[in-house]
């Protein structure tokens, strides 16, 4: 689409740009070389001229700049000019050189995947309970992890609200290596209803089931009469038992670890707030900004963080 926003610019917005661009530094220079004075002696009585300007009795010379200032910003003018010659700059002029930042980002990659594309196939061909076990390899995952999952998860791949811990052993969609190399390769989209047509006395009484499961409630009463309520709208995901379904990525109930609790928050609050309002939750396929052999190491990593203590 040819509009200043699309691909190129118009004809219109193009000159635009090469005018204002050459005319600014055409006018400075011009600016700089009208008042450039070379002719500053004193006169016959001595005195030197001055530029009108006072303050607390100094009065400012009117002095010229510095031959080396002056030849050093024509060299500037000149290596702008030359710049804009070589290199994009004027519009859709692209540049003699026929330089781009996506040419240059290209050809990195390229160089980068031909030196180290030898590494990566011959870690992916390792299974990952094994390759987790590989110092150097280890470190080279890290360094992809810290570079592409520690935004969400954490350099330390502990988490956060909503992101969950790497390092626990608990997983909402299974921790063996084809679990983790599926979420890495597909993403994984979480979805919890919202339940506020149960109404305020059956959320407190859920809430209070579900404290019940990981032995935290303080209410008995409000804990089995939500015990039923649980069972016909929250079962058949997360099971009658509360343990949970991996194939759904509906968390464990039981086990005491919370998602979306966060920092000062109660548990309670916490349950409340997500039968009331629902979670969603998105894990972003990686296998297109990263490659697939980078996903192997990747999910040996993570696979290692959760067995640190095997």
């Amino acid at each position: 689409m040819n509009t200043l926003w699309g691909d190129s610019l118009s004809g219109f917005w193009s000159a635009w740009i090469i005018v204002i661009t050459l005319g600014t530094i055409g006018f400075a220079f011009w600016l700089l070389y009208a008042n450039r004075k070379t002719d500053k002696r004193p006169d016959q009585d001595g005195n030197v001229a001055t530029t009108g300007h006072a303050a607390d009795g100094i009065e400012e010379y009117d002095n010229p700049l510095p031959r080396w200032w002056f030849q050093l910003y024509v060299a500037t003018v000149i290596f702008s000019l030359g710049y804009l010659v070589l290199y994009p700059g004027l519009g859709n002029f692209a540049g003699v050189l026929g330089w781009t930042q996506e040419g240059q980002w290209a050809e990195e990659v390229a160089q980068a995947d031909e030196r180290f594309a030898p590494i990566f196939e011959q870690y992916e061909a390792v299974p990952i309970p094994e390759l987790a076990k590989d110092g150097d390899a280890m470190q080279v995952a890290e360094r992809i992890f810290l570079n592409n999952c520690a935004i969400c998860h954490g350099s330390n791949a502990k988490g956060g609200y909503g992101f969950p811990n790497l390092t626990d052993g608990d997983w909402l969609y299974g921790g063996e290596p084809d679990h983790i190399v599926a979420t890495l390769n597909q993403g994984r989209n979480g979805l919890m209803p919202s339940w506020q047509q149960l109404g305020a006395e059956n959320i407190e009484n859920v809430t209070q089931h579900v404290l019940s499961l990981s032995g935290q409630s303080d209410d008995a009463e409000r804990a089995d009469k939500g015990a039923a309520v649980f069972t016909s709208v929250c079962a058949a995901c997360h099971t009658p038992q509360g343990t949970g379904n991996q194939a759904l990525g509906a968390p464990n109930l039981t086990d005491d670890t919370w998602l979306y609790q966060a920092p000062g928050q109660s548990v309670a609050d916490s349950v409340r707030q997500t039968l009331r309002n629902g979670r969603n939750g998105h894990m972003p396929a990686q296998a297109a900004y990263i490659g697939e052999e980078r996903v192997h190491l990747v999910a040996a990593y993570v696979y290692s963080l959760s067995r640190q203590g095997d």
